[in-house]
């Protein structure tokens, strides 16, 4: 096989709340569609879902890295060598790992539509067979978002993601409202996007954690990593590693400094499932337990997450999941969504990613 073409296209859901978090609100989520076709006729979707406040990426920018560096790169390749794709790819243009993360996508839905085969089984099987989601409360009042834990946790969703990090006070008054209100067994994290300086950090996670935190989500800046290294086992949660981990390099150095207890592996922020994969191995060689993000996204990169977290060991803390269940009309692969309001998402067997599009 050979790859003839690259497409694009622009697809869009409104929230069914709008999206809140600290860099600001969204009404709507928006993805870019890539279909990979080869010269015998099959095809693979991808999806990318700039957040240009978290990336740096935009719409207009995913679109022009694809048709004029990374389309022309993969031009007459073969679709199966997916260690080669990565090559051309990081050759043809540095950075852009969204973009080859959508390309990426579809790369592994044509392999597996080819073969057969369930994407998962190309990403070394499948440990479980259905994967469990958190539910991701946006920014809101201190009320607004507590009602919303709970009504989520009662339709059975088992980790609870609260946003913070516009006020440190703030979230730790909602840690401990949140906790009160849960049952015992739900799991509770709170992603800080970055939020907290390295002189308060430490006494608001200790707050957080007599609060009954689990888990905290990047707490400090991206590049303050000897920060996390210092937090991490004396605030009494949990450390997990997000906007500090990008790339595999990332990875790796955020291991070598003991900076985190879990990676947050989205497979849109680190160029697709085969990065996301050596990124997980190593995490794994650590004794790290990976979370599978996402940005949110649609239906496409959702469905890619759930086959990567059926597929890793260590995928032990409950997925984000969410973005099909974030918008009205679910345009990609509303059925694989369906039965995913009560916290679990049953992973397709079918082959490629198990979407309902081509």
């Amino acid at each position: 096989m050979r790859i003839a073409s690259v497409r694009t296209r622009v697809v869009s859901a409104p929230y069914v709340r709008p999206f809140v978090i600290s860099s600001g609100s969204s009404p709507e989520l928006v993805s870019l569609v890539v279909e990979v076709e080869s010269a015998d006729g099959h095809r693979g979707y991808g999806e990318a879902s700039p957040m240009t406040a978290f990336t740096g990426d935009t719409m207009a920018g995913l679109r022009a890295a694809i048709a004029e560096h990374l389309a022309p790169a993969l031009d007459g390749r073969d679709p199966l060598d997916l260690a080669g794709a990565h090559v051309a790819m990081d050759t043809a243009i540095r950075g852009q790992h969204l973009a080859k993360a959508a390309l990426d996508m579809a790369l592994h839905d044509l392999a597996g539509r080819t073969a057969g085969w369930p994407v998962h089984l190309l990403l070394g099987g499948r440990i479980r067979e259905s994967v469990p989601t958190a539910w991701v409360v946006g920014l809101g009042t201190l009320e607004e978002m507590a009602a919303e834990a709970v009504e989520f946790a009662g339709k059975g969703f088992v980790h609870i993601k609260l946003k913070g990090g516009v006020d440190p006070a703030l979230d730790v008054e909602l840690v401990r409202l949140v906790r009160a209100a849960l049952p015992a067994g739900v799991e509770l994290s709170l992603d800080a996007n970055e939020g907290y300086d390295s002189t308060s950090a430490a006494r608001t996670l200790r707050a957080m954690a007599d609060a009954g935190l689990d888990l905290i989500e990047q707490p400090l800046p991206h590049w303050d990593v000897a920060g996390l290294a210092a937090l991490r086992g004396r605030v009494g949660v949990r450390v997990m590693a997000d906007e500090s981990m990008q790339s595999l390099h990332g990875a790796l150095e955020l291991i070598r400094r003991g900076a985190v207890d879990v990676l947050n592996i989205k497979i849109l922020k680190v160029g697709g499932l085969y990065r996301a994969r050596q990124i997980a191995a190593l995490a794994e060689a650590a004794g790290l337990a990976v979370k599978i993000g996402t940005m949110p996204e649609l239906g496409v990169a959702t469905l890619a997450a759930v086959h990567l977290a059926a597929a890793l060991p260590h995928a032990t803390v409950p997925a984000d999941l969410v973005g099909p269940l974030m918008v009205q009309g679910e345009p990609l692969a509303p059925a694989a969504f369906t039965s995913a309001t009560g916290g679990w998402v049953k992973v397709p067997t079918g082959a490629g990613l198990g979407h309902e599009l081509g």
